[in-house]
């Protein structure tokens, strides 16, 4: 429906709920049972908690840099909610909405923003990737993964997520390439929020949408509105089935906004007004489809304050568990990739011992 009747040269967007909650393209709207609706409007609800809560904990000297997610969990959660859990994910750093509706612990995600690898060691039903720090070299994971799958005889659909700066990126170029040229079972979502930490997008690129860009390869590109979930649910729906089918891959734009900085070590209020982020609260994702449940009778404040309330409360006593126990032994660092230290890693390793020793740790 989207993908054969919209040309991405026409800079047309696909949008379904209008910024207070109201329903504006009926003929559009996905079938969603309320207890789905209850789920996403949950993840992104739990999404907000802790990012406010671990931005908490990292100005208080209490964890490392942390990647904020403030205003894209529609993008994450929509989409995230329209493929199978026995489909594949290869994230980039700020899909939170993803990890949690896929069903990652957040003791997980704890650990590894604390620095330990094994945050990243998700369990098998997950089919998470580990974050890959090179931007947009996840790509390239997905689509083999999807190459994978149809080696194996499988249907599985593997979805790689990016951001704007990542389409800069070679690695962005070629998996979109190899998996049109390969007719695999990618969808590629990039979450187009403005900015490449202080770069902004129309500064990156002179073409007129990132969906665009998929002309080049031949395939399907589409812009969606980021901050309206149905949207981005039927978009990727639609992209997932038509993957799952046969018919190759697509390239998703979510057009949304970066209401948080790049990471906690970024100063957002050096490269743009605050006047501008304000207008894109009013935007807010979360806020959009409160007011669509509120209206439809299945939410309402007293269940927001509950919900949150428990939340957080969760939150806080997974945080101090992590906080507890979450370090890892000296050991480990070097113990990690392979089954018996090396001469080189043994060498490191009795030089970093030494070294605690004269520092007393």
């Amino acid at each position: 429906m989207f993908l054969e009747n919209l040309d991405p040269l026409k800079d047309e967007m696909i949008q379904i709920m209008d910024k207070d909650g109201n329903v504006v393209k009926p003929e559009w709207m996905p079938e969603l049972s309320d207890e789905e609706l209850i789920r996403m409007y949950k993840t992104m609800r739990f999404s907000r908690v802790i990012d406010e809560k671990t931005l908490q904990y990292q100005r208080q000297g209490r964890m490392l840099t942390y990647a904020p997610n403030l205003g894209q969990e529609a993008t994450q959660v929509g989409s995230a909610a329209a493929i199978r859990q026995t489909d594949w994910v290869a994230p980039s750093f700020r899909e939170l909405g993803v990890w949690l509706y896929k069903g990652a612990p957040l003791e997980k995600i704890f650990l590894y923003w604390f620095g330990n690898e094994q945050g990243m060691h998700m369990p098998d039903d997950v089919r998470i990737l580990p974050i890959s720090v090179p931007i947009a070299s996840q790509m390239q994971h997905a689509t083999g993964l999807a190459y994978a799958a149809r080696h194996r005889g499988l249907d599985d659909v593997a979805v790689a997520y990016v951001g704007d700066g990542g389409t800069s990126q070679g690695d962005f170029h070629e998996a979109l390439n190899f998996s049109a040229v390969a007719n695999l079972a990618n969808v590629f979502i990039v979450q187009n929020n403005q900015f490449a930490i202080s770069t902004r997008r129309k500064i990156q690129t002179k073409s007129g949408t990132i969906a665009q860009k998929a002309l080049a390869y031949g395939i399907p590109g589409i812009q969606v509105d980021g901050n309206d979930i149905f949207a981005m649910y039927a978009v990727t729906k639609e992209a997932v089935d038509r993957a799952r089918k046969g018919e190759g891959p697509t390239l998703i734009e979510a057009y949304t906004y970066r209401m948080g900085a790049h990471t906690t070590s970024d100063d957002p209020t050096v490269y743009r007004d605050n006047s501008e982020v304000e207008a894109w609260k009013d935007k807010d994702p979360i806020d959009r489809l409160r007011k669509y449940m509120i209206a439809k009778g299945i939410w309402d404040e007293a269940k927001e304050e509950e919900y949150s309330e428990e939340r957080g409360k969760f939150v806080k006593e997974t945080f101090e568990n992590v906080e507890k126990s979450g370090l890892t032994p000296l050991e480990d660092t070097f113990d990690y990739t392979y089954a018996e230290r090396t001469p080189i890693l043994e060498a490191q390793y009795q030089a970093k011992k030494a070294f605690y020793a004269k520092e007393g740790k």
